[in-house]
């Protein structure tokens, strides 16, 4: 089993080009299966979740082709994709593919407005919370849908096609508001989306469905409205930039000094990590060309946070956050709103020195002068990410271990990093 080894004590200098954002790809990708024409995504990030999706669609008969490297490409850029769902073979998805990522549970919503049926087993994914998919079967049946759940699958019918209607959410749920959205643009009728998710990957999948011939106003905002369409046509559509790579290299440069350019990155996907990224220290300037970020060695300060739905501070850089503060001035304190089990980076944390205490949902980092090199092992996708960021500032060698999660959501991170003056490695298993 592979795992990345860190030596710890070099300041970041240089230009990280930052990836589409797994969080768009991933519906992106499963809107594919709205219409028989053929969906181009480019920026596609190259990740574990990504490859694994592919399977999943493969399943359902997507066809795929992926272009070829062009003479003079960043080898770092996102690949393009093709997908064609000329015709829906499988309406199933199985237990030994959905187990593996949760985000693969969102076929049911096109599968369903498309194909008037789906079995769809309850999914899998990080050990962080056990996240369930009530939202998801509610909003459904409010679209007219019939669903029962037999041995670990979720099997939704519509006979007679889906039917618009007002869903409520009772709290905000990035996933059960792509969902709703694939399949209420296939409903006849209108569709209100009340406390709809926020994030930019949300207004990015409405863009690319409104490419597709969607109609669709609101997105971004708390309601969203959508007129269904008979049928949706072929587009193409590029990525939207990742916004937790940006804010996790940004709290790199922010942990270790020096002066980057996160190319492609811009202030209004980032959001509140701006402003928490500016208290702690860092210096944020918007360029064309993307976001600099800068700590001239003054020293971090700390910082209270708490994680919030889009456009609070995001739960995916929670983890980097407190490894950022663990060498800060003073005490922070970081309470966790979104996943119930979302600190189990502390204990690894801890093995590199970080003087961390738990009370609940509320982690209390009091800094600490140095962090010291260990052996630490990567919990899940962001938490091995935040050992990364505590290794670039440790003294001596931290080895992470159990890198398959980092590899779920971070393109070539060793490359990357390394790119900038990091002394990173990937060590085969």
């Amino acid at each position: 089993m592979d795992k990345i080894r860190v030596v710890g004590g070099a300041e970041l200098n240089g230009t990280i080009p930052i990836s589409g954002a797994k969080n768009a790809a991933l519906p992106l990708m499963i809107a594919s299966l709205l219409t028989e024409e053929t969906l181009t995504l480019d920026n596609v990030p190259r990740l574990a979740d990504v490859a694994l999706l592919k399977r999943i669609l493969s399943n359902h008969g997507v066809d795929q082709s992926v272009d070829g490297k062009r003479l003079g490409q960043n080898g770092l850029a996102g690949e393009t994709l093709h997908l064609t769902a000329g015709n829906i073979v499988d309406t199933t998805a199985p237990y030994e593919l959905v187990s593996k990522m949760r985000a693969s549970f969102w076929v049911i919503g096109p599968l369903l407005a498309r194909m008037r049926e789906a079995k769809v087993s309850l999914p899998g994914g990080c050990a962080i919370g056990t996240r369930p998919v009530d939202f998801f079967i509610q909003a459904l049946r409010d679209l007219g849908a019939d669903i029962d759940i037999d041995a670990g699958y979720v099997v939704a019918r519509a006979p007679k096609g889906l039917i618009g209607n007002r869903v409520v959410f009772p709290k905000v749920t990035v996933g059960a508001t792509h969902v709703t959205l694939m399949a209420a643009a296939l409903a006849r009728g209108e569709t209100v989306i009340e406390n709809a998710a926020r994030e930019p990957e949300i207004v990015d999948l409405a863009a690319c469905l409104v490419k597709m011939g969607a109609r669709i106003s609101g997105a971004g905002t708390s309601t969203i409205h959508v007129d269904g369409v008979e049928r949706l046509s072929g587009a193409r559509h590029a990525v939207v930039a990742d916004r937790i790579e940006a804010g996790t290299y940004a709290m790199a440069v922010a942990m270790t000094g020096g002066d980057v350019l996160l190319e492609g990155a811009t202030e209004d996907i980032l959001g509140t990590p701006i402003r928490v990224l500016t208290d702690v220290g860092a210096e944020i300037t918007p360029t064309n060309a993307g976001i600099r970020i800068r700590r001239n060695g003054a020293g971090i300060s700390a910082v209270d946070v708490t994680t919030e739905p889009f456009p609070g501070f995001p739960t995916d850089l929670q983890a980097q956050l407190m490894a950022l503060v663990s060498k800060a001035r003073g005490t922070s304190h970081i309470r966790e709103t979104i996943f119930e089990n979302r600190f189990m980076h502390v204990q690894e944390l801890a093995r590199l020195g970080a003087d961390i205490h738990l009370d609940g949902q509320v982690a209390t980092i009091t800094g600490v002068d140095k962090l010291k090199g260990a052996q630490v092992m990567a919990t899940d996708l962001r938490a091995s990410v935040s050992l990364v960021i505590a290794g670039l500032a440790a003294e001596g060698e931290t080895f992470i271990n159990r890198v398959y999660h980092l590899d779920r959501g971070f393109e070539r991170i060793e490359d990357k990093l390394g790119a900038c003056g990091a002394t990173i490695e990937r060590i085969a298993g």
